[in-house]
Protein backbone atom coordinates (compact mmCIF):
# COMPACT_ATOMS: atom_id res chain seq x y z
CA UNK A 1 0.00 0.00 0.00
CA UNK A 2 1.37 3.81 -0.99
CA UNK A 3 2.50 5.48 2.18
CA UNK A 4 -0.22 8.12 1.22
CA UNK A 5 -2.94 5.68 1.97
CA UNK A 6 -1.35 3.89 5.45
CA UNK A 7 -1.38 7.87 6.56
CA UNK A 8 -4.90 8.29 5.52
CA UNK A 9 -6.13 4.87 6.78
CA UNK A 10 -4.24 5.97 10.33
CA UNK A 11 -5.57 9.63 10.13
CA UNK A 12 -9.58 8.07 9.82
CA UNK A 13 -8.72 6.00 13.00
CA UNK A 14 -8.10 9.33 14.94
CA UNK A 15 -11.72 10.32 13.58
CA UNK A 16 -14.67 10.33 15.33
CA UNK A 17 -17.32 8.18 13.12
CA UNK A 18 -19.76 9.58 10.97
CA UNK A 19 -21.49 9.36 8.18
CA UNK A 20 -21.42 13.03 6.83
CA UNK A 21 -17.94 15.18 6.34
CA UNK A 22 -19.11 17.45 9.43
CA UNK A 23 -19.28 16.96 12.49
CA UNK A 24 -21.05 18.86 15.73
CA UNK A 25 -19.66 18.93 18.80
CA UNK A 26 -22.61 17.50 21.33
CA UNK A 27 -22.55 17.01 24.96
CA UNK A 28 -22.09 13.44 24.03
CA UNK A 29 -20.17 13.91 21.40
CA UNK A 30 -17.47 15.91 23.58
CA UNK A 31 -17.20 13.06 25.92
CA UNK A 32 -16.34 10.64 23.39
CA UNK A 33 -13.61 13.02 22.06
CA UNK A 34 -11.42 13.45 25.20
CA UNK A 35 -10.57 9.46 24.91
CA UNK A 36 -9.21 10.74 21.33
CA UNK A 37 -7.41 13.86 22.87
CA UNK A 38 -5.50 11.43 25.77
CA UNK A 39 -4.73 8.64 23.13
CA UNK A 40 -3.12 11.85 20.95
CA UNK A 41 -1.06 13.00 24.26
CA UNK A 42 -0.18 9.71 25.01
CA UNK A 43 1.33 9.43 21.34
CA UNK A 44 3.22 12.67 21.32
CA UNK A 45 5.06 11.32 24.54
CA UNK A 46 5.47 8.12 23.26
CA UNK A 47 7.37 10.13 20.13
CA UNK A 48 9.50 11.69 22.64
CA UNK A 49 10.23 8.78 24.53
CA UNK A 50 10.90 6.66 21.27
CA UNK A 51 13.32 9.23 20.50
CA UNK A 52 15.00 9.18 23.56
CA UNK A 53 15.33 5.29 24.42
CA UNK A 54 16.19 4.50 20.35
CA UNK A 55 19.86 3.26 20.11
CA UNK A 56 22.39 5.60 19.09
CA UNK A 57 25.78 5.89 18.78
CA UNK A 58 27.72 6.33 22.04
CA UNK A 59 29.36 9.28 21.41
CA UNK A 60 26.43 11.24 20.07
CA UNK A 61 24.52 10.17 23.92
CA UNK A 62 26.17 12.95 25.46
CA UNK A 63 25.39 15.58 22.93
CA UNK A 64 23.25 18.10 24.71
CA UNK A 65 19.43 18.70 22.51
CA UNK A 66 18.85 21.71 20.40
CA UNK A 67 17.81 24.90 22.52
CA UNK A 68 16.88 28.27 21.40
CA UNK A 69 17.72 31.52 22.59
CA UNK A 70 15.81 34.24 24.12
CA UNK A 71 14.71 37.44 21.57
CA UNK A 72 11.69 39.11 20.38
CA UNK A 73 9.62 37.11 17.83
CA UNK A 74 8.95 38.83 14.61
CA UNK A 75 5.32 37.38 12.84
CA UNK A 76 4.08 38.50 9.56
CA UNK A 77 -0.02 39.42 9.49
CA UNK A 78 -1.59 36.42 9.59
CA UNK A 79 -3.24 37.20 5.59
CA UNK A 80 -0.32 38.00 4.12
CA UNK A 81 1.74 35.04 5.82
CA UNK A 82 -1.37 32.89 4.19
CA UNK A 83 -0.96 34.90 0.85
CA UNK A 84 2.32 34.84 1.33
CA UNK A 85 3.04 31.02 2.20
CA UNK A 86 0.42 29.68 -0.57
CA UNK A 87 3.40 30.81 -3.27
CA UNK A 88 6.08 29.03 -2.07
CA UNK A 89 7.27 25.81 -3.28
CA UNK A 90 10.53 25.18 -1.92
CA UNK A 91 12.45 25.60 1.57
CA UNK A 92 15.48 27.76 1.30
CA UNK A 93 18.29 27.73 3.42
CA UNK A 94 21.88 29.60 3.99
CA UNK A 95 24.90 27.66 5.01
CA UNK A 96 27.42 29.53 6.62
CA UNK A 97 30.68 28.85 8.41
CA UNK A 98 34.24 28.70 7.86
CA UNK A 99 36.03 27.07 5.47
CA UNK A 100 36.18 23.10 5.61
CA UNK A 101 33.19 23.19 8.82
CA UNK A 102 31.56 19.92 7.16
CA UNK A 103 28.70 22.27 5.19
CA UNK A 104 28.53 19.89 2.24
CA UNK A 105 28.43 16.68 4.10
CA UNK A 106 25.56 18.25 6.23
CA UNK A 107 23.47 18.84 3.14
CA UNK A 108 24.31 15.46 1.96
CA UNK A 109 23.06 13.79 5.27
CA UNK A 110 20.20 15.98 5.37
CA UNK A 111 18.78 15.21 1.76
CA UNK A 112 19.78 11.67 1.95
CA UNK A 113 22.54 11.61 -1.07
CA UNK A 114 26.05 10.87 -1.22
CA UNK A 115 25.85 13.01 -4.62
CA UNK A 116 27.31 16.37 -5.39
CA UNK A 117 24.70 18.79 -5.97
CA UNK A 118 23.29 20.29 -9.09
CA UNK A 119 23.80 24.10 -9.24
CA UNK A 120 21.97 26.65 -10.95
CA UNK A 121 22.64 30.33 -11.23
CA UNK A 122 20.24 33.09 -10.02
CA UNK A 123 17.97 33.14 -13.08
CA UNK A 124 17.84 28.23 -12.72
CA UNK A 125 20.37 27.87 -15.64
CA UNK A 126 21.90 24.60 -14.52
CA UNK A 127 26.16 25.65 -14.08
CA UNK A 128 28.07 23.23 -16.64
CA UNK A 129 29.44 20.56 -14.27
CA UNK A 130 32.96 21.52 -15.46
CA UNK A 131 32.80 25.11 -14.33
CA UNK A 132 31.29 24.13 -11.08
CA UNK A 133 34.39 21.44 -10.14
CA UNK A 134 36.54 24.41 -11.02
CA UNK A 135 35.42 26.82 -8.08
CA UNK A 136 34.96 23.79 -5.79
CA UNK A 137 38.45 22.94 -6.46
CA UNK A 138 39.52 26.62 -5.30
CA UNK A 139 37.17 26.51 -2.45
CA UNK A 140 34.95 29.56 -4.45
CA UNK A 141 31.46 29.55 -4.04
CA UNK A 142 28.97 32.40 -5.98
CA UNK A 143 25.92 32.80 -2.65
CA UNK A 144 23.82 33.67 -5.82
CA UNK A 145 24.21 29.78 -6.71
CA UNK A 146 21.81 27.16 -5.73
CA UNK A 147 22.46 24.45 -4.73
CA UNK A 148 19.49 21.42 -5.47
CA UNK A 149 20.22 17.48 -4.83
CA UNK A 150 18.23 15.47 -6.67
CA UNK A 151 17.07 13.18 -3.79
CA UNK A 152 14.91 16.00 -2.60
CA UNK A 153 14.54 19.15 -4.91
CA UNK A 154 12.21 20.60 -2.09
CA UNK A 155 15.32 22.06 -0.31
CA UNK A 156 17.50 24.89 -1.87
CA UNK A 157 20.78 25.51 -0.50
CA UNK A 158 22.99 28.49 -0.79
CA UNK A 159 26.59 28.39 -0.08
CA UNK A 160 28.78 31.07 1.58
CA UNK A 161 32.38 31.29 1.26
CA UNK A 162 33.92 30.34 4.26
CA UNK A 163 34.82 33.77 5.43
CA UNK A 164 37.11 35.10 7.97
CA UNK A 165 38.03 38.21 9.90
CA UNK A 166 39.68 40.30 8.01
CA UNK A 167 37.62 39.32 4.75
CA UNK A 168 35.48 42.62 4.34
CA UNK A 169 34.51 41.91 0.67
CA UNK A 170 33.15 38.28 0.98
CA UNK A 171 31.50 39.81 4.46
CA UNK A 172 29.71 42.55 2.87
CA UNK A 173 28.88 40.29 0.07
CA UNK A 174 27.43 37.92 2.20
CA UNK A 175 25.41 40.74 4.13
CA UNK A 176 24.12 42.11 0.73
CA UNK A 177 22.76 38.80 0.16
CA UNK A 178 21.25 38.15 3.69
CA UNK A 179 19.54 41.84 3.43
CA UNK A 180 18.13 41.30 0.19
CA UNK A 181 16.43 37.71 0.31
CA UNK A 182 15.49 38.00 3.29
CA UNK A 183 12.67 40.85 3.00
CA UNK A 184 12.22 40.59 -1.51
CA UNK A 185 9.18 40.91 -2.94
CA UNK A 186 9.61 37.66 -4.97
CA UNK A 187 8.96 35.14 -2.25
CA UNK A 188 10.01 32.28 -4.02
CA UNK A 189 13.56 33.47 -3.64
CA UNK A 190 13.27 34.50 -0.15
CA UNK A 191 15.49 32.41 2.40
CA UNK A 192 13.70 30.45 5.14
CA UNK A 193 16.47 29.45 7.65
CA UNK A 194 20.59 30.15 7.80
CA UNK A 195 22.95 27.17 9.45
CA UNK A 196 26.02 29.13 10.40
CA UNK A 197 28.41 25.74 11.21
CA UNK A 198 31.12 26.25 13.86
CA UNK A 199 33.86 22.80 13.57
CA UNK A 200 35.09 21.53 16.62
CA UNK A 201 38.10 20.50 14.86
CA UNK A 202 38.90 24.19 15.89
CA UNK A 203 37.78 23.87 19.05
CA UNK A 204 40.10 26.27 20.18
CA UNK A 205 39.23 28.97 18.35
CA UNK A 206 35.17 28.40 18.52
CA UNK A 207 34.13 32.09 18.59
CA UNK A 208 36.54 34.11 16.08
CA UNK A 209 36.41 37.62 15.69
CA UNK A 210 34.61 36.07 12.10
CA UNK A 211 31.46 35.12 14.06
CA UNK A 212 31.51 37.99 16.12
CA UNK A 213 30.96 40.05 13.46
CA UNK A 214 28.50 38.53 11.78
CA UNK A 215 26.69 38.45 15.12
CA UNK A 216 26.58 41.46 16.03
CA UNK A 217 26.35 43.61 12.46
CA UNK A 218 24.23 41.05 10.23
CA UNK A 219 20.56 41.55 11.33
CA UNK A 220 18.52 39.08 9.47
CA UNK A 221 15.10 40.22 10.20
CA UNK A 222 12.71 37.53 10.41
CA UNK A 223 14.95 34.86 9.38
CA UNK A 224 16.31 32.96 12.06
CA UNK A 225 19.83 31.56 12.65
CA UNK A 226 20.78 27.88 14.14
CA UNK A 227 24.27 27.58 14.76
CA UNK A 228 25.35 24.18 13.81
CA UNK A 229 28.06 22.95 15.82
CA UNK A 230 29.44 19.84 13.17
CA UNK A 231 33.02 17.43 13.30
CA UNK A 232 31.77 16.61 16.90
CA UNK A 233 33.90 13.59 16.50
CA UNK A 234 36.97 15.21 16.28
CA UNK A 235 36.72 15.81 20.30
CA UNK A 236 37.33 11.75 20.55
CA UNK A 237 41.09 12.12 19.73
CA UNK A 238 41.22 15.45 21.81
CA UNK A 239 39.74 13.44 25.30
CA UNK A 240 42.16 10.40 24.60
CA UNK A 241 44.92 13.11 24.51
CA UNK A 242 43.42 15.13 27.48
CA UNK A 243 43.13 11.66 29.22
CA UNK A 244 47.05 10.57 28.79
CA UNK A 245 48.18 13.47 29.85
CA UNK A 246 46.48 12.82 33.18
CA UNK A 247 48.10 9.99 33.68
CA UNK A 248 45.78 7.34 31.89
CA UNK A 249 47.03 4.36 30.42
CA UNK A 250 46.49 3.92 26.38
CA UNK A 251 43.79 0.70 27.43
CA UNK A 252 41.69 2.90 29.97
CA UNK A 253 41.98 6.50 28.04
CA UNK A 254 40.23 4.44 25.59
CA UNK A 255 37.28 2.92 27.48
CA UNK A 256 36.67 6.79 29.20
CA UNK A 257 37.10 8.89 25.71
CA UNK A 258 33.77 8.47 25.08
CA UNK A 259 32.56 10.39 28.43
CA UNK A 260 35.45 12.79 27.98
CA UNK A 261 34.57 13.54 24.69
CA UNK A 262 30.66 14.02 26.18
CA UNK A 263 31.99 16.47 28.79
CA UNK A 264 34.51 18.51 25.93
CA UNK A 265 31.48 18.98 23.67
CA UNK A 266 29.05 20.51 26.59
CA UNK A 267 32.38 22.85 27.65
CA UNK A 268 32.17 24.05 24.13
CA UNK A 269 28.79 23.98 23.71
CA UNK A 270 27.95 26.19 26.78
CA UNK A 271 31.01 28.35 25.69
CA UNK A 272 29.94 29.50 22.08
CA UNK A 273 26.61 29.85 23.16
CA UNK A 274 27.30 32.37 26.71
CA UNK A 275 29.89 34.37 23.55
CA UNK A 276 27.06 34.47 20.89
CA UNK A 277 23.77 35.49 23.11
CA UNK A 278 25.98 38.10 24.18
CA UNK A 279 25.85 39.44 20.98
CA UNK A 280 23.80 42.01 18.93
CA UNK A 281 21.77 39.44 17.22
CA UNK A 282 22.33 36.28 18.96
CA UNK A 283 21.07 33.20 17.34
CA UNK A 284 17.65 31.65 17.29
CA UNK A 285 18.75 28.12 18.36
CA UNK A 286 21.71 25.66 18.71
CA UNK A 287 22.39 21.85 17.75
CA UNK A 288 25.53 19.53 17.43
CA UNK A 289 26.11 17.50 14.89
CA UNK A 290 28.44 13.93 15.48
CA UNK A 291 29.44 11.61 12.32
CA UNK A 292 28.06 13.35 10.14
CA UNK A 293 30.18 11.50 7.41
CA UNK A 294 28.47 8.38 7.79
CA UNK A 295 26.01 7.35 4.85
CA UNK A 296 22.72 6.93 7.74
CA UNK A 297 23.71 10.00 10.12
CA UNK A 298 20.54 11.23 12.19
CA UNK A 299 19.43 14.76 10.98
CA UNK A 300 16.24 14.64 13.23
CA UNK A 301 17.11 17.14 16.24
CA UNK A 302 18.70 19.38 13.24
CA UNK A 303 15.00 19.42 11.58
CA UNK A 304 13.02 20.23 15.03
CA UNK A 305 15.37 22.62 15.50
CA UNK A 306 14.65 24.51 12.77
CA UNK A 307 11.78 23.86 12.45
CA UNK A 308 10.89 24.97 16.14
CA UNK A 309 12.44 28.43 15.94
CA UNK A 310 10.27 29.12 12.68
CA UNK A 311 7.58 31.88 13.62
CA UNK A 312 5.24 31.06 10.81
CA UNK A 313 3.56 27.57 10.90
CA UNK A 314 3.13 27.21 7.30
CA UNK A 315 6.99 27.30 6.83
CA UNK A 316 7.23 24.94 9.75
CA UNK A 317 4.52 22.98 7.88
CA UNK A 318 6.90 23.30 4.83
CA UNK A 319 9.99 21.97 6.78
CA UNK A 320 8.41 19.49 8.06
CA UNK A 321 6.87 17.91 5.01
CA UNK A 322 9.83 18.68 2.68
CA UNK A 323 12.54 16.33 5.02
CA UNK A 324 13.52 13.07 4.85
CA UNK A 325 15.18 12.51 7.95
CA UNK A 326 11.83 11.21 10.10
CA UNK A 327 9.03 10.23 9.62
CA UNK A 328 8.48 10.50 13.35
CA UNK A 329 8.47 14.37 13.01
CA UNK A 330 5.97 14.35 11.12
CA UNK A 331 3.59 12.69 12.91
CA UNK A 332 4.41 14.86 16.11
CA UNK A 333 3.73 17.82 14.23
CA UNK A 334 0.49 16.82 12.70
CA UNK A 335 -0.46 15.47 16.37
CA UNK A 336 0.85 18.80 18.56
CA UNK A 337 -0.22 21.28 15.87
CA UNK A 338 -3.74 20.12 13.92
CA UNK A 339 -4.67 17.34 15.98
CA UNK A 340 -4.87 18.45 19.08
CA UNK A 341 -6.31 22.35 17.38
CA UNK A 342 -9.40 20.87 15.85
CA UNK A 343 -9.96 18.81 19.49
CA UNK A 344 -10.42 21.83 21.16
CA UNK A 345 -13.04 23.46 18.55
CA UNK A 346 -15.11 20.77 19.16
CA UNK A 347 -14.13 20.53 23.11
CA UNK A 348 -14.18 24.06 23.69
CA UNK A 349 -15.97 25.58 21.26
CA UNK A 350 -18.61 23.29 19.96
CA UNK A 351 -17.75 24.24 16.43
CA UNK A 352 -18.34 21.86 13.67
CA UNK A 353 -14.99 20.26 12.82
CA UNK A 354 -15.01 19.46 9.31
CA UNK A 355 -13.46 15.72 8.43
CA UNK A 356 -12.43 16.40 4.79
CA UNK A 357 -10.63 19.58 6.07
CA UNK A 358 -8.84 18.02 9.33
CA UNK A 359 -7.30 15.22 6.83
CA UNK A 360 -6.23 17.34 4.51
CA UNK A 361 -4.56 19.51 7.02
CA UNK A 362 -3.20 16.38 8.88
CA UNK A 363 -1.84 14.85 5.53
CA UNK A 364 0.10 18.13 4.61
CA UNK A 365 2.93 17.56 7.44
CA UNK A 366 3.77 14.38 5.66
CA UNK A 367 5.89 14.39 2.27
CA UNK A 368 4.58 12.66 -1.37
CA UNK A 369 1.13 12.96 -0.21
CA UNK A 370 -1.00 15.27 -2.58
CA UNK A 371 -3.75 17.21 -0.69
CA UNK A 372 -6.38 18.80 -2.40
Amino acid sequence: MAPGRLIKKWFKSLLPASGTDSHRASQGDASDLVPAETEARAAASNLATSDAASPVPAQIEATPQATTSSGSVYRLDSKMANEYLKKIKRFRILVMGRANSGKTTILQRVCNSTDKPEIFDGKGNKIKSDIVQGTLTRGCHDIQHELVFGSNPGFVFHDSCGFEAGSTQQFNQMKHFVDDHAMTTRVNERIHAIWFCIPMTDSHRTVTAAEQKFFNECDTGHVPVIVLVTKVDALYLTAIRKLLDGGLKIAEAKERAIEKQGELLEKWCGYVKHELDMCKFPPKGYVSLNKMHEEDADCTHLMECTANVLTEEGLQRLLISTQQSSIEICIKYAVNKTLRHYMMLGLKDRLQVDVKLLEASLLSWFPNCEVN
